[in-house]
């Protein structure tokens, strides 16, 4: 009798706490809890939304879907995707895709998939599919990102005219004054000698393309999502910071990812800067891969 009560508390306390436990927590730039309805309903009022992700954490991927669909109804439809894992140069293909002539399983023949997109980038793609949605490859080819990361920005001078049509426009500016690029420098510490530039620059010429390549997808009175990194666009850098530049009027938020050890799923206390909107998750959730 006494080990039963023993085992009927001990499950108890444990389906109490498994009950307290929560998914994810959204903030807003001054660190005040947000709930998801509220969210998408002041997302509605931006010309552009950078979602980042953790590409490895199913509830983020969830909640991209959720979000997406979330202002979809509120925009009327008015709505167009775009994604950092997708590159330019298989716009075309993905177009195919969406209007239905190439079956999802023959997608991989025609473009570079991630090894997690059946799970984590198809719904979102369908979505678009069955709305009839626009959905932007928004990134440059990654050979060309390799390029610059192993000689240098200015081999992309060397590029043909036709190439320089999937990547965004040069000269680019390539500054430390770029938030999140000094941390790049400080995490490559003294490994990367005399490159650590050139993987700034591989990094700044992804951000500048899906910068340009949302620039020149934006409609009057739309909405455009884009998914991407988290590193693409925390703390206003990346992406945001060269969509400023091309467009200084247009309204960013940036929903930027944090994990937490807390059951409360509290924001960081030091070295935090915080964007538009701020979602945290739990430290311990299970990755995908």
């Amino acid at each position: 009798m006494k080990y039963l009560l023993l085992f009927t508390f001990i499950f108890s306390f444990t389906i109490t706490t498994a009950q307290k436990a929560k998914a994810f927590q959204f903030y807003n730039e001054k660190g005040k809890k947000v709930s998801f309805t509220k969210l998408t309903k002041k997302l509605a009022k931006y010309d552009v939304v950078l979602i980042g992700e953790h590409h490895n954490n199913s509830i983020n991927h969830w909640l991209q879907l959720r979000i997406t669909k979330a202002l979809y109804a509120k925009k009327e439809a008015k709505l167009t995707l775009g994604a950092e894992m997708f590159e330019r140069d298989n716009q075309q293909a993905l177009n195919s895709y969406l209007k239905g002539n190439i079956a999802a399983k023959n997608l991989k023949d025609s473009m570079r998939l991630w090894n997690n997109f059946k799970t984590d980038y198809k719904p979102l793609v369908d979505f678009a599919k069955n709305n009839q949605l626009e959905f932007i490859a928004t990134n440059i080819p990654r050979r060309y990102a390799a390029i610059v990361a192993k000689k240098s920005l200015d081999s992309l001078n060397s590029v043909s005219p036709e190439e320089k049509k999937y990547m965004m426009q040069l000269p680019v500016e390539v500054t430390l004054e770029t938030p999140g690029y000094p941390e790049m420098i400080e995490m490559m510490g003294d490994h990367a000698g005399s490159r650590a530039m050139n993987f700034v620059a591989a990094q700044a010429v992804k951000d500048a393309t899906m910068a340009e390549s949302i620039a020149k997808n934006l409609q009057e009175n739309y909405l455009f999502v884009h998914y991407n990194g988290d590193y693409h666009s925390k703390q206003h850098g990346g992406i945001y910071w060269y969509l400023k530049k091309l467009k200084p009027n247009l309204k960013i938020a940036v929903i930027q990812l944090f994990e937490a050890e807390d059951e409360k799923l509290s924001l960081p206390t030091e070295n935090y800067i915080p964007t538009e909107f701020n979602l945290v998750l739990p430290k311990d959730m299970i990755k995908t891969y």
